[in-house]
C-alpha cells in the first residue's frame, strides 16, 4: 500500500468518535423509549416526581424510538437533523425538569452527557448525513 492510498489518522479519530457517540444516543434513545412505552416503574415514579402525567411517557417513547432510528440507518438526512433536535429537547428538557423541581439531580450529569454526546454526533457526523442545501422559504 502507497502513502497516496492510506486514511489519513484524523478521519480514521473523527469517523471512530461520530460511530462511538451516534451508538450511545441511539442505544439510550432505543432503550429509553422502551422503558417509557413500558412505563417501568423507574421511569413512572421519576415522571410523577417531576410533575408530567404518566401517559407523557408512550408519547414520549414512541419518538424516542423513531429518532433513534433515524439516527441509526444511512440517508434521510433532514430526518436526521429533526431527530437530532428532538434529542437535544428531550435531554435539555429533562435537565430544566430536575434542576426546577430539585428531584434526583444527579441524573443531570447523565442527562449532559448525553447532551454532549448528542452535540457531537450531530457535528462529527458524514457529508452524507447532512442536508446539503439549506431549506429556503418559498414565495
Amino acid at each position: 500500500m502507497s502513502l497516496s492510498t492510506r486514511t489519513p489518522v484524523a478521519p480514521r479519530y473523527r469517523t471512530a468518535a461520530y460511530w462511538t457517540a451516534t451508538a450511545l444516543v441511539v442505544a439510550e434513545l432505543g432503550v429509553g423509549g422502551i422503558w417509557d412505552i413500558a412505563r417501568i416503574e423507574l421511569v413512572r415514579e421519576t415522571t410523577t416526581h417531576l410533575g408530567y402525567p404518566t401517559y407523557f411517557l408512550v408519547l414520549l417513547g414512541v419518538w424516542k424510538i423513531l429518532g433513534a432510528a433515524a439516527l441509526a440507518v444511512p440517508r434521510l438526512p433532514l430526518v436526521k437533523e429533526w431527530a437530532y433536535a428532538g434529542a437535544i429537547f428531550v435531554y435539555t428538557g429533562a435537565i430544566a425538569s430536575h434542576l426546577t423541581t430539585g428531584y434526583a439531580r444527579s441524573e443531570v450529569v447523565v442527562l449532559a452527557t448525553m447532551t454532549v454526546l448528542t452535540v457531537a454526533s450531530w457535528a462529527l457526523r458524514p457529508a452524507d448525513r447532512c442536508v446539503r442545501q439549506p431549506l429556503r422559504m418559498r414565495s
